[in-house]
């Protein structure tokens, strides 16, 4: 990492990395007179946005493999059952790590249903038709290690 040097701060669109360590040393050594109060203050607020979006994104994965698995039998694969699985406990981890985080998964359940249902209907190749609209499965079902449907 760079040398930090209190005494002459890089801006925070020059040098990001540079500028978030400034940042943290300012606020460990309790200048927060110096501290960019509204940047830090956003990148906070970005850090619980990430970790919704990557709940987001791994429900529309298992989304996907859930459907996949359901409309395409013959076709099942390993790969289908440890992607359900992983995606599973990596948002069982999110939340441990932010219980607040604990509905958020029902709350854009249909958001990440289309999304989920989208990608099936290009990767299987069968007719749009062939899903359907709203999300068959319940969030616990969806959530459960267990729950494989078909």
């Amino acid at each position: 990492m760079n040398r930090i040097d209190l005494k002459r701060l890089v801006g925070y669109r020059d040098d990001f990395a540079l500028w978030s360590a400034e940042q943290a040393a300012l606020i460990r050594a309790g200048r927060l007179d110096r501290v960019d109060l509204e940047n830090v203050a956003e990148e906070i607020e970005s850090l619980g946005r990430s970790e919704q979006y990557q709940i987001d994104s791994r429900m529309e994965v298992l989304l996907q493999h859930l459907l996949k698995w359901q409309f395409q039998p013959g076709r099942r694969t390993n790969s289908w059952k440890a992607s359900i699985f992983e995606q599973r406990m990596r948002i069982a981890r999110v939340i441990k790590g932010s219980p607040s985080l604990r509905d958020y998964p029902a709350e854009t359940l249909a958001g990440s249903f289309v999304i989920g249902r989208n990608q099936a209907i290009t990767e299987t190749g069968l007719p749009e038709a062939a899903f359907p609209q709203a999300c068959p499965y319940t969030i616990e079902q969806i959530l459960d290690p267990d729950f494989l449907p078909g």
